[in-house]
């Protein structure tokens, strides 16, 4: 058997198994072919590239994603799901030597036998972006990806300041990688379909913005900006700096002006605000 799968061989290996998808994993297969290749090819995946996928689910992606690189390391949590992925890919003509599976929940993943450098997920909506996160932190061999996500996520990752989806997310991500949208999916191509739409998200790796120390404080300030968004930027930061007062002067020290919301703000002027607190 050749090419990938169909939403019919797809429910056939689900109803095999005994996989009913389920909201607790955010289980929505990808039925669509097309999709899965469209996919790959935003990700820009060669034949060079270890490609990593988390939760590959019935294999949907894994499949397109075999066709083009050099190798694919998929994380699985569900262990049903993860014995019959090889087995899918096999049938499918691809060698077992290319497929790597990993079952694991992907939060607790820290390190992989074989360093990935492109990203392609089809992410569950409820962890996706602490797991993209994680993944650009502890990878940084991965140049480059696509995640689908929640359209709502989607926005998130690549709001730029001053704008009403701009927060947390959208800021930490730009530590490591530009982020852009890829364009949107339908919800017909999922199985079960979701109740909300989805979006693609691509990101190119960058170097750090600074090292690990500097990192967690920036993120720390990062937090308490964003955890009430409406405050100007002296009472965010109040108890973390043991009041208002002293909050304006570090922030001004940096050269911010204190009145300033969270959302005005770039990750730059967030480091700036870690590294004046540093001193």
């Amino acid at each position: 058997m050749s090419g990938l799968l169909g939403a019919a061989e797809i429910r056939e290996i689900a109803e095999r198994i005994g996989v009913k998808p389920t909201k607790k994993l955010g289980q929505n297969f990808v039925v669509d072919a097309n999709t899965c290749r469209r996919i790959v090819k935003a990700a820009e995946v060669n034949s060079s590239d270890v490609a990593l996928e988390i939760g590959p689910g019935l294999g949907s992606l894994t499949l397109a994603m075999l066709e083009v690189a050099s190798h694919v390391v998929a994380v699985e949590i569900d262990e049903r799901l993860a014995i019959e992925l090889p087995i899918t890919a096999q049938r499918h003509g691809f060698s077992s030597e290319k497929l790597t599976v990993v079952t694991k929940d992907a939060m607790d993943v820290s390190e992989l036998a074989i360093a990935p450098t492109v990203l392609v997920a089809n992410l569950p909506y409820n962890v996706s972006v602490p797991v993209l996160l994680r993944f650009l932190e502890k990878f940084p061999t991965l140049r480059a990806g696509v995640v689908m996500v929640q359209s709502e996520v989607a926005d998130r990752l690549v709001a730029k300041p001053n704008s009403k989806t701009y927060g947390s997310p959208s800021v930490k991500a730009t530590w490591w990688a530009d982020m852009s949208s890829a364009g949107t999916v339908g919800r017909s191509i999922f199985w079960p379909v979701p109740n909300v739409d989805s979006s693609l998200v691509r990101f190119v790796r960058h170097a750090p913005a600074g090292d690990e120390e500097l990192r967690k404080k920036t993120f720390q300030i990062i937090d308490a900006a964003f955890a009430q968004r409406r405050k100007m930027m002296r009472g965010a930061l109040s108890d973390l700096f043991g009041g208002s007062g002293a909050a304006s002067e570090v922030i001004a020290s940096a050269g911010i002006d204190p009145t300033i919301r969270g959302e005005a703000l770039e990750l730059g002027d967030f480091i700036k605000i870690a590294t004046t607190l540093n001193k």
